[in-house]
């Protein structure tokens, strides 16, 4: 696998995974590439300032460095202003902003979760960028977006976003219960750790991990198990093959004997935060968008925490997640060119310096990545570098566009195995595949 390499599957209605979380102050001259984008914008034709409307998705700090970078914006330049709009989660932005284009009063840039690129691309609804990135090529300086990031950019070999508050899965830590249960807080590291963990935990009256069936998790596990969603050429399931069924099959057992808990239901996630917030268990996967609020969480309850890859099988493996930033293809030409502007500002260097700190979203430039500002962040606290080092075994996500029915079947195949005593992993996946089969041969 290359490092960095990252791909993505088109959804349209499913809900992207993101954390929200606490984090620092804006780094120090972050509008200066703002200023020079905005004389570019200002170099064009006098006249009343350009108005347009950015959607994005969820709150919190995650709005705050939004709401942020968009006042930034507007203050670096006299020609254009951005109105920003919250939309609620991915899920909800996707379908408003389907239905705004339908209506013909889109929004010029909305935050789009990479796994959707795919379908709102090839439905005609984004504005292809790669006449824009070759004009200022100079200036946008493609080549320095971290390449794992970029995959999901492209659809059919065509540029369609700018890499913008990106995630990956990682595994956090209650550091104070593993010390407080004799276990080495460096681990786990593997699967076989992770229950064995678990057993030691257990047996102290105390629980390892709270965890929902959600599709995202379950493809870092198959990744770690050596397998994939879906056949090369995504047209049937891949799911089922042993690679597939071995994490069910692990967290059924788990879950069996008490090692595991799996709530389900549109709270399951967020009751896996707050077991892991009241120490009521050790571990939680969750995004590195939640690494700032979750270090706010351990200071406020008074235990240590730290973050670590997801645990190996065969392999490390993990998908990736969060926003990129596209224009939509019925603004007019010039409400588009304003609208480039601001995409260049948002996706600066500066920027994503910004956005991690204050977030925990990975920064999208080799050059922040490499910035002496990051770095000594990351010395500072290398809670926030976990991600950025997993990404090397990041892997492609199916951009296949059933995929999102196919993963509400999985989804509700894992459910089955685990909490009917008479289901088996590989029954409930066989039978999701047959079904996924069919959407996947269209």
């Amino acid at each position: 696998m290359n490092k960095w390499w990252n791909a993505s599957l088109a959804v349209l209605m499913t809900a992207a995974l993101a954390a929200c979380g606490t984090g620092n102050s804006p780094a120090e001259g972050q509008t200066a590439e703002g200023a020079q984008n905005g004389a570019a914008a200002g170099s064009q034709a006098g006249g009343e300032k350009i108005q347009i409307k950015y959607w994005y998705a969820y709150g919190d700090k995650i709005e705050e460095a939004k709401k942020h970078l968009v006042e930034q914006f507007n203050a670096s330049q006299d020609r254009i202003v951005v109105t920003a709009e919250h939309q609620g989660s991915y899920a909800d932005l996707h379908a408003k902003v389907q239905a705004a284009f339908a209506a013909g009063n889109a929004p010029a840039v909305t935050d789009l979760e990479i796994a959707s690129t795919g379908v709102f691309a090839r439905s005609g609804m984004l504005e292809e960028l790669t006449a824009y990135a070759d004009k200022d090529k100079e200036q946008l300086r493609l080549d320095d977006f971290i390449p794992g990031l970029m995959g999901n950019a492209y659809v059919d070999g065509k540029l369609y976003g700018l890499p913008f508050m990106r995630s990956t899965p990682i595994l956090y830590k209650n550091v104070t219960m593993l010390k407080e249960a004799g276990l080495d807080p460096q681990g786990p590291k593997t699967w076989d750790e992770l229950e064995q963990y678990s057993r030691t935990l257990k047996e102290k009256g105390k629980s390892g991990l709270t965890m929902p069936a959600d599709i995202w998790f379950y493809e870092a596990f198959v990744a770690q198990s050596g397998g994939t969603m879906l056949s090369e050429d995504g047209k049937k399931s891949a799911f089922n093959a042993p690679e597939g069924v071995e994490p069910v099959a692990f967290w059924k057992k788990l879950v069996e004997e008490k090692l595991m808990k799996m709530p389900v239901g549109d709270e399951a996630g967020a009751t896996a935060d707050k077991d892991w917030a009241n120490s009521l268990t050790a571990f939680k996967f969750g995004s590195t968008a939640g690494v700032s609020g979750s270090l706010a969480i351990a200071e406020g309850n008074g235990f240590e925490m730290e973050t670590s890859f997801m645990p190996a099988n065969k392999s490390y493996g993990v998908p990736t997640g969060g926003c990129q930033l596209v224009i939509t293809s019925k603004s007019s030409q010039e409400e588009k060119d304003a609208a480039w502007e601001f995409l260049k500002f948002m996706t600066s260097k500066e920027n994503t310096i910004y956005q991690h700190k204050h977030v925990g979203y990975l920064p999208t430039r080799v050059s922040a990545v490499e910035s002496e500002e990051i770095q000594a962040h990351f010395k500072e606290n290398p809670q926030f570098k976990v991600a950025v080092d997993q990404l090397e075994y990041a892997r492609p996500r199916p951009m296949e566009t059933a995929y999102p029915e196919v993963a509400n079947l999985i989804k509700s195949a894992i459910e089955k195995a685990i909490l009917d005593p008479k289901a088996s992993p590989q029954q409930t996946l066989d039978e999701a595949a047959a079904k996924a089969d069919k959407l996947l041969g269209k």
